[in-house]
């Protein structure tokens, strides 16, 4: 006998669901959008332990008749293509006719629908595969379908599956991606009987995004930039975070092709380039762009799942999308001012006043550091238009935070460190100054051999993490209970993730307990970061553990304390005091390997006499 032999219609469906039910938030996106393809104009989701348990969608659309329903279980069965013709414009979510058949083929399913024309609905039970005849039953117009216990016949597949939280957040994205693109449907996703977002037909834009993304809410109607393009065939409309809203990840940027969700290297690109120079390269923005264009001129057709699409014209959409954004983006006041926090309003690290009034020697330390100052000033100022200043400055401090305790106020340990400082830099001779702030971003320093420029951000990143490294090694972080604890909005996905992750706020000295429905509140947060944006903080921090939940724990922690130090060092563009600059220069003479921050980018350069003779032909 031949060793080929054909594979039975149920083999060839479950091969199938290897591609397109991936985990149950792929069952939920095929049979949410065959609800909206069956011209539905409201759809309830109903899951139960992430999905894991049960799905159940069920819509108004058009239903089926007791004949198209015995065959929409079949393989390749379909009632959105006809022809080979109709893979031009395809103009419907699904056309595959895979997505029922590989379901049944690894699940339990039940199907009820009925058409509006008849008065009675009808019913199939599917088991793996195992199909019971369509019979008469009663139920609502529309199709109401329930999946229960995916992969339970394929140990090896289910095994593979998360946790109920976390697959609940991959369910919540698909049902957020859907919301987006279709805002004229009435929405809904319940979880064990507990309705989590219940979204109406026609609100706007910025009122769903409000709903889906409750960390955005207050955010939204100020700080969303509309930007809106017509050329020919092609349609751009986006909603546009301002740079001070941007995440440590894209997960806030949704693009969308007559109504589907994509993902495309090319949109991603030129959103990063309409950003180009408004943005630090880590960040990115957050962004909503809507593409309307002629079904022939892409193909949906490249991947199982439809997210991917390739383009007949991918330069031209690049281009127009990034200068529509782009041109937007300039047009807008993106130099606000930024306001400093409540209790902010002075200096952290200068001396205070009175201090002098303390102990002899830190009265000794404040006047040797005051007289080295003075002396060691040019002659000269260097007007603040040169772009280039001297590093006493009268900028405010605005959470640069060397120490845990305020300079000269500190311990005994300081106060020789400072000491210490002063005694080395007072022997530089008086015709040169020790260094320069360049931009308020760059300190210049002298050395004996030429000199070296100094990333302050990446400077004192490089000390806060070992900071935070060396002193969660010992025991959690020092934290501060709050006298007003800090609101949060946070969506089912995101609280999941803090308590799948509670170890490591424990590490970090926070607290963040329910506040009310949605709703939580920080209640204690770590003193070494200063007075870092508690909100932002939390968010990003959220975003990190999703970002690495699949990481081994050291990494994970890792990660957070790298990102912890990030958001906690002094920015770029942040005039420092003399005080501050001497405490870093310091503190980074300390630190074990300071050439280079946690994430890679070189906190130093330097460059030797010689070089610069060389560049002035002097050799």
């Amino acid at each position: 006998m031949g060793r080929i032999a054909r594979l039975d219609r149920n083999m060839i469906n479950m091969i199938a669901a290897g591609e397109v039910i991936e985990r149950p938030a792929s069952v939920v996106k095929e049979l949410m959008e065959n609800s909206i393809d069956s011209g539905a104009a409201r759809v309830i989701v109903h899951v139960e332990d992430g999905g894991r348990q049960l799905i159940s969608v069920q819509d108004n659309g058009c239903g089926m008749d007791a004949e198209d329903l015995e065959k929409a279980f079949e393989t390749h069965a379909t009632s959105k293509i006809h022809s080979s013709d109709d893979l031009q414009h395809i103009a419907t979510l699904g056309f595959r006719g895979e997505a029922l058949a590989s379901i049944a083929s690894v699940a339990q399913v039940r199907a009820v629908t009925r058409v509006r024309e008849s008065d009675q609905a009808n019913c199939v039970e599917i088991d793996c595969g195992d199909r019971k005849p369509v019979s008469p039953c009663s139920g609502d117009y529309g199709t109401h379908i329930q999946i229960r216990d995916l992969f339970y016949k394929l140990p090896a597949r289910r095994k593979f599956l998360r946790t109920g939280p976390t697959e609940l957040g991959h369910i919540t994205e698909q049902f957020t991606r859907i919301a987006l693109a279709h805002r004229d449907l009435h929405l809904e996703l319940h979880h064990n009987k507990k309705e989590l977002y219940r979204l109406d037909a026609n609100e706007t834009l910025n009122t769903r995004i409000s709903k889906l993304f409750p960390a955005l809410s207050s955010q939204v109607q100020t700080g969303l930039i509309e930007a809106r393009a017509s050329e020919k065939t092609l349609s751009i409309y986006a909603l546009l975070g301002a740079p001070e809203m941007s995440r440590s990840n894209n997960k806030l940027q949704y693009a969308f092709l007559n109504g589907r969700f994509i993902r495309d290297k090319l949109i991603t690109h030129a959103i990063k380039q309409a950003y180009q120079g408004l943005l630090d390269p880590n960040r990115h923005a957050v962004a909503f762009v809507f593409i309307e264009l002629p079904y022939e001129a892409y193909d949906v057709n490249v991947h199982p799942t439809k997210v991917e699409v390739r383009f007949f014209q991918s330069n031209l959409v690049h281009s127009q999308v990034q200068g529509v954004l782009r041109e937007t983006l300039l047009a807008q006041d993106m130099n606000v001012p930024g306001k400093l926090p409540e209790g902010m309003d002075t200096p952290v690290y200068d001396i205070p006043q009175g201090m002098h009034s303390g102990s002899d020697r830190r009265t000794q330390v404040a006047e040797a550091m005051s007289t080295f100052f003075k002396t060691h000033r040019p002659s000269a100022e260097v007007p603040r238009s040169a772009s280039l200043s001297y590093a006493r400055g009268t900028g405010k401090s605005q959470g640069f935070q060397p120490y845990d305790e305020p300079m000269l106020g500190g311990s005994e340990a300081d106060l020789d460190r400072m000491e210490a400082v002063v005694d080395r830099v007072s022997e530089t001779p008086v015709r040169t100054h020790p260094f320069l702030q360049v931009h308020d971003s760059y300190l210049l320093v002298e050395t004996d051999e030429g000199f070296v420029i100094i990333d302050q951000h990446a400077l004192h990143e490089k000390i806060l993490y070992e900071r935070l490294v060396t002193r969660t090694d010992q025991a959690p972080l020092e934290s501060q209970r709050l006298l007003i604890p800090e609101p949060l909005a946070l969506t089912e996905s995101q609280s999941a993730a803090l308590d799948q992750h509670a170890e490591i706020l424990d590490k970090l000295g926070i607290e963040v307990v329910p506040f009310g429905p949605r709703s939580f509140a920080v209640q204690s947060f770590p003193t070494l970061l200063g007075k870092t944006s508690i909100p932002e903080f939390v968010m990003d921090l959220i975003d990190t553990l999703t970002e690495h939940q699949d990481s081994e724990p050291g990494q994970l922690l890792d990660a957070v304390l790298s990102m912890a130090a990030c958001k906690a060092a002094i920015k770029a563009r942040h005039r420092l005091s003399d005080s501050e600059i001497v405490a870093l220069l310091a503190d980074g003479q300390k630190a074990e390997s300071s050439f280079r921050c946690p994430h890679g980018r070189p906190t130093t350069i330097r460059f030797t006499l010689a070089e610069l003779e060389k560049q002035f032909h002097r050799t």
